[in-house]
């Protein structure tokens, strides 16, 4: 999602420090009221010569403007070598001697969307607490210390779609380092004291997730695009994280991590034959077990109309406008993308120059039609503003959106869109490792090895008609969920001018009463 940092704020307003001094407060009154006097002759001289200067520097040749751009260079990621074992591990290496490290990872099939509805926040808490506790041969406490002399690292975590173990060595202690994460991998220890403390973590974040209004009209909207019961859109509460217990960390990891569930990637500064003789000893004895298949979600767009939380205690309002985004492999993934840039793609877009720069109506605005690998991703269109710029700030967004469907681009603005989308793509996979990353990810999902090259493609057939077509097809105001958090009292006029308003109840559910 597109949004607006203070830092990039700050360089676009700084003055030229020339500029500056006529600013600059620590000239007081009394310094200024001692300058000479200037004669009326000697100020229209002044403004006479300045007139001039600045007309002379209009008619100046602007030289920068003249420098050809030339066309970018054909992208080809680099495949790393791929070897299938017996048992279903897939195994990713890519050498890169520009440093003597050597980094690996591990994902396991099965995340947060794979966890039972009464026990939401198990993976979480199962890869924290897996590392934590250790192994059966080493502690977490004790495996802190033997790798920070090395100055090495083993981590493990949870997500959405998978878990995973991740470890980074100088290449000299790889040998024991990869030991060390396979022990941690084939021999967890989970440990009841660190099970509690990472439930207390848990809890107490849970307790503070209505500190922040931002936070909760980003959960909120989260929750009504998918649905609270979708595996999209669950929240972790007091309830299901308490109702975990050791004995479900065990069993995820049991039924998870088999040969068949098991990517594994390796970069850095090795040999690939010798590694891969490692790798298929230690992988190998690993049993196939089942791959773990998630069953099908069902994806309905949410109900439209105003959906609203109060926070009295704030001065601004935070809005969003949610609805169901695409997949990427939609044939009309790159025709979104470049509608997307246009909208919500920098300070240049069209909802940041309409409703921030010209109208004044938001500190910050953006947006993104999300795509997702094997599911839908959200379009979402945020904005912060104060509390009486609330209506008209969202009729603005609502407006910019509806403009989105009948005004084509530009030649001017689809040029921009496309250039800004392959100039900062490059840069996404300016390493092996990004490479690498991304195609594990792309394997994990199923898709083609060659899906990055054909981005460029995709994105340079795209034509002012397709933006206007997609825009037509997939963007829907009248369709989307509102959700604004603010001050009540404030927001004037009402929200109800904006359509029905749904009130939304953000009570944490078994909290402690105050």
């Amino acid at each position: 999602m597109n949004t607006t940092s203070a830092s990039v704020l700050a360089l676009a307003f700084r003055r030229h420090p020339r500029a500056r001094s006529a600013k600059d407060p620590r000239i007081s009154n009394h310094l200024i009221s001692r300058l000479p006097q200037v004669s009326l002759l000697r100020r229209g001289l002044a403004g006479w010569l300045l007139l001039t200067a600045v007309l002379a520097n209009a008619q100046q040749p602007q030289p920068w403007k003249q420098i050809p751009t030339p066309p970018l260079h054909a992208f080809k990621a680099t495949e790393p070598t791929r070897v299938e074992l017996p048992n279903g591990v897939t195994i990713f290496l890519e050498e890169d001697h520009e440093l003597p490290f050597i980094t690996g990872f591990i994902r396991i099939r099965g995340g947060s969307r794979d966890e039972p509805a009464a026990k939401v926040g198990l993976v979480s808490l199962y890869g924290d607490v897996w590392r934590t506790s250790g192994s059966s041969k080493a502690t977490g406490d004790v495996l802190d210390d033997t790798l920070a002399a090395k100055a090495a690292s083993i981590e493990t975590g949870g997500g959405g779609a998978a878990t995973s173990l991740s470890w980074s060595s100088f290449a000299s202690d790889f040998d024991s380092v990869f030991a060390a994460s396979m022990d941690l991998l084939l021999h967890p220890a989970f440990q009841q004291a660190k099970l509690d403390l990472t439930k207390s973590g848990t809890v107490s974040s849970i307790l503070r997730r209505n500190d922040d209004a931002a936070s909760i009209a980003g959960r909120e909207a989260v929750q009504i695009a998918y649905g609270p019961t979708n595996p999209y859109g669950r929240e972790p509460e007091i309830a299901t994280v308490n109702a975990v217990t050791l004995d479900d960390l065990s069993k995820w990891h049991t039924r998870t991590v088999v040969g068949s569930n098991l990517i594994v990637g390796v970069i850095g500064d090795f040999d690939t034959k010798t590694m891969e003789r490692k790798l298929r000893a230690a992988f190998e004895p690993l049993p196939a077990g089942t791959k773990l298949i998630t069953p099908r979600i069902d994806f309905t767009e949410p109900n439209p109309g105003i959906y609203f939380a109060n926070k009295g205690d704030v001065d601004q309002s935070n809005i969003y406008m949610v609805g169901l985004g695409t997949q990427e492999d939609n044939p009309d993934f790159y025709a979104l993308s470049v509608m997307n840039e246009v909208f919500s793609g920098g300070f240049g877009s069209r909802v940041v120059q309409n409703v921030r720069t010209k109208l004044g109506l938001a500190y910050d605005v953006g947006g993104s039609f999300g795509a997702a690998y094997d599911h839908p991703g959200l379009f979402v269109v945020d904005a912060g503003t104060k509390s009486a710029s609330t209506v008209p700030a969202s009729k603005a967004v609502l407006d910019e959106l509806g403009r989105l469907r009948t005004d084509p681009p530009t030649n001017a603005e689809l040029r921009r869109a496309k250039d800004d989308l392959l100039n900062s793509f490059i840069f996404r996979y300016d390493s092996p490792s990004k490479v690498l990353s991304e195609q594990v990810t792309l394997a994990v999902y199923g898709y083609p090895a060659d899906f990055l090259e054909r981005y460029r493609t995709g994105v340079e057939k795209v034509t002012a008609a397709d933006v206007s077509r997609v825009a037509q097809k997939y963007v829907q105001p009248d369709k989307l969920a509102i959700v604004i958090v603010g001050n009540n009292g404030e927001i004037t006029p009402t929200l109800s001018t904006l359509g029905k308003v749904t009130t939304l109840d953000t009570t944490i559910p078994g909290a402690p009463k105050q």
